[in-house]
């Protein structure tokens, strides 16, 4: 080796000693001999991340405080793949810092013009074997979030050392994790007391011990964003006895790798109880929209006919025709046609052979289109498995005029079911169908990035029969916390439902649950049976503005008020517990607003109208696990309803 050569690397290798060095030198408080941690700060109002490195044995740990107030413990980081063990044995390399400002706009969700603002902090490591992985973290005013890039391949991802510590005292709501995400939502005393199991990837926890009013206290959602088919979709797994939540991965199968690797986000949504339930955080990690030309999705209420009769609600064109009709009328901008109008007469395992020449579906999109009425499908999502198979069924349905498709039981979060969802999502956008997924995984960050998903159920909606009005009660806290739910609210006809003493509660869930196609359940005879809901879902908006908690308690009050483009709000509520009159602040505006509320009465809903001043305090009523809904106006002389 030459001279030169001899001195530039001693120079070289002083350098990257000196930065790593100075990297690690610059703690953001002190952590005694043993850790050395790195701040990171968002915006003003943001949370505080705490990455941190064991001096002893190299385990990373990242952990959360608000104004002071831990919201997660210092809890372990780091995966491991089939060549290196990335959860042990690192040092930190260097660390840089960049401010991310991003201005997008979303069909669904809970608001059309959001601004994301983040800082991001890129920590580099270093194995024992010499291998590389960059931890990048992101806090933003509503969260916290960090993400494994490996630069190169290091074999087969085996495990995540992923988990979330959560404060002593800390509470928790629950739900039971199982493909379909469908099951129920468990309120427990204490995060160390749910029991050893598995639980969904929306996990609620107040963090500062349930003391004060459910609103102000401190709350952390544990969810996930940006899950592709690089790799698998994720849950909870807990001991017994413990606070701390790990992470495991679809089956605890490996993720397949052929080069370098960007995991998906692990988000911390955090904030008082509003901050939390007004998020777009997993939207906001996720990547920006791949479809350029938006104009063709279109949101809005739809008559959704499963549950005014199941196989027996008609897949005819005779039958089929009548509630395009009673969609037109009521204004609804689709009519949604469910399993049963490609299966052979009598038959529901074998498809018509003749489904493209002879259907009757044809006729029915343009009888629809002619009453201002688009129709979506279902389909069985085995029916796109196989590329040239799905381009002859969703060209076809294009070609036909089809506005959407309803696509059923994926029941998988599996590596493999991803990499389908990215592919029938490229061709849903290339042939303009909005889509609606159900028997699936739960949005994660995926309408931001492919806006013409409508909806996703991910959630036990109102066709099953055992949710409870606790249920009700956890999924705006919850499931809707991360994107649309196709709960399928309305159907008053519904025996099984568990505010059926409530139609205005029942009602209020068409607002509570946001749902870019809110697919309304009810019969046409229930609906006109209760002319004033029928008059209420008749206002129904195609999408909301804003959103805002007024008030609530995760699993036993939830009332949220949203916005219409025409500066109208609606407001929906659901309670737990016996009958009672509750106050909710109206927290809509300076000035005098026009409420119209309804609520049960001894023969029906009562419509009531009411002046109260922003800021102020709306009086309802409510009946044993019910709830109500309402609409609120600017008042003016002469104003008397806020009916358009």
């Amino acid at each position: 080796m030459s001279v030169q050569l001899r001195a530039r690397t001693i120079v070289l290798t002083l350098c990257s000693t000196l930065l790593a060095t100075a990297v690690a030198a610059l703690p953001a408080r002190a952590e005694g001999t043993a850790r050395a941690a790195w701040e990171v700060k968002g915006p003003h109002g943001s949370p505080t991340a705490v990455v941190a490195l064991d001096r002893s044995d190299g385990r990373p740990t990242l952990a959360v405080r608000r104004e002071g107030r831990t919201v997660l413990e210092p809890s372990p980081l780091g995966l491991v793949t089939e060549q290196t063990d990335f959860s042990r044995g690192l040092t930190l390399t260097g660390r840089s810092e960049r401010t991310i400002t991003e201005h997008y706009t979303s069909p669904t969700g809970k608001s059309r013009d959001r601004v994301a603002r983040m800082t991001e902090a890129r920590f580099r490591f270093r194995a024992a074997d010499g291998a590389r992985l960059d931890l990048v973290t992101r806090v933003a005013r509503d969260g916290v979030a960090y993400r494994y890039v490996l630069p190169q391949n290091h074999g087969n991802v085996l495990r995540e050392a992923s988990a979330f510590t959560l404060p002593t005292g800390a509470n928790a709501l629950l739900g039971g994790y199982r493909a379909d995400n469908e099951l129920r939502f468990t309120r427990y005393d204490s995060a160390a007391a749910a029991p050893a199991g598995a639980y969904m990837m929306q996990g609620l926890f107040r963090t500062d011990g349930g003391n004060g009013a459910a609103t102000d206290g401190d709350y952390a959602l544990i969810a996930e964003s940006d899950v592709n088919g690089t790799y698998a979709g994720a849950h909870l797994t807990h001991t017994a006895n413990s606070s701390t939540y790990g992470l495991s991965l679809w089956n605890d199968e490996p993720i397949l790798t052929t080069g370098p690797l960007t995991t998906p986000w692990r988000a911390i949504v955090t904030g008082d109880l509003a901050t939390v339930t007004e998020s777009t955080f997993t939207d906001d990690l996720a990547p920006a929209s791949r479809v350029h030309d938006t104009s063709w999705i279109k949101p809005g209420p739809a008559l959704w006919t499963w549950l005014a009769g199941g196989k027996e609600a008609g897949q005819s064109l005779a039958a089929q025709e009548k509630y395009v009709d009673y969609a037109a009328e009521r204004g609804w901008r689709y009519e949604v046609v469910d399993a049963g109008w490609y299966f052979k007469t009598g038959d529901w395992e074998v498809i018509d052979p003749r489904w493209q020449t002879d259907s009757w579906m044809p006729e029915l999109v343009r009888y629809a289109a002619a009453k201002g009425v688009g129709i979506h499908v279902w389909l069985h999502y085995s029916l796109l498995t196989d590329p040239v198979e799905r381009e002859k069924w969703l060209s076809t349905l294009a070609g036909w005029g089809v506005k959407g498709v309803k696509i059923d039981f994926m029941d998988s979060e599996s590596q493999e079911r991803m990499r389908w969802y990215d592919d029938v999502l490229e061709s849903t956008a290339r042939h303009h169908l909005m889509v609606n997924f159900h028997g699936s995984t739960i949005p994660k960050g995926i309408q931001r990035t492919w806006p013409q998903v409508m909806s996703m159920e991910g959630v036990g909606g109102e066709e099953k029969r055992n949710n409870t009005a606790e249920q009700l009660a956890s999924l705006p806290f919850t499931r809707n916390v991360i994107g649309s739910m196709d709960f399928t609210p309305g159907a008053f006809h519904r025996p099984y439902r568990p505010n059926v003493a409530s139609d205005a509660g029942e009602l209020g869930l068409s607002v509570l649950y946001e749902s870019g196609i809110q697919n309304l359940s009810g019969t046409p005879e229930s609906y006109d049976a209760r002319p004033e809901a029928r008059r209420y879902l008749e206002q129904l908006p195609a999408r909301w503005e804003e959103t805002r908690l007024l008030t609530g308690d995760p699993g036993r009050s939830a009332v949220l008020a949203r916005r219409a483009a025409d500066g109208r709000w609606f407001l929906g509520g659901t309670f737990t517990g016996a009958a009672r009159t509750v106050d909710v602040p109206l927290r809509l505006g300076a000035g005098r607003w026009l409420v119209e509320t309804l609520t049960d009465g001894p023969s029906g809903l009562v419509r009531e109208t009411h002046v109260v001043r922003g800021g102020g305090t709306l009086t309802v009523p409510v009946v044993a696990d019910g709830g109500f809904a309402a609409l609120a106006c600017r008042a003016r002389e002469g104003r008397t309803t806020c009916e358009n």
